[in-house]
């Protein structure tokens, strides 16, 4: 039943992406673009709430573990749901994007709690 609905998932979404990304070069290289970027763009919001909130302690440690964990959530997610047959580099740069940003929102969340 699930592994059905895997790979419905995949055909329906992954597999008109890797014909689109093969059509031509130009395509490939805008679909790795986009991931660079969003790999770049994650890492830049996550560090600056990282630096928002403080220096290590008892309060911002839980705040770093919690932020971590839902990091290793979507990296889970991502691993159940992105397929492993083609186009893994890309995907892994867009698995690891969707995880920085996880955790720069889990950061920023906690950050405009503690400032209201």
């Amino acid at each position: 039943m699930i592994t059905n609905f895997f790979s419905h998932f995949h055909n329906a979404i992954f597999l008109p992406l890797k014909s689109w990304a093969e059509q031509s070069t130009g395509n490939w290289n805008i679909l790795i673009g986009v991931g660079f970027l969003l790999v770049m763009g994650s890492l830049i919001f996550a560090y600056v709430f990282y630096k928002k909130i403080g220096q290590v302690d008892e309060r911002t440690n839980i705040i770093f573990l919690k932020s971590s964990y839902c990091m290793l959530l979507v990296i889970i997610l991502c691993d159940m749901i992105f397929p492993k047959d083609y186009m893994w580099n890309i995907f892994f740069l867009f698995k690891y994007g969707l995880a920085f940003l996880a955790g720069g929102i889990y950061m920023a969340v906690q950050y405009k709690k503690d400032l209201s």
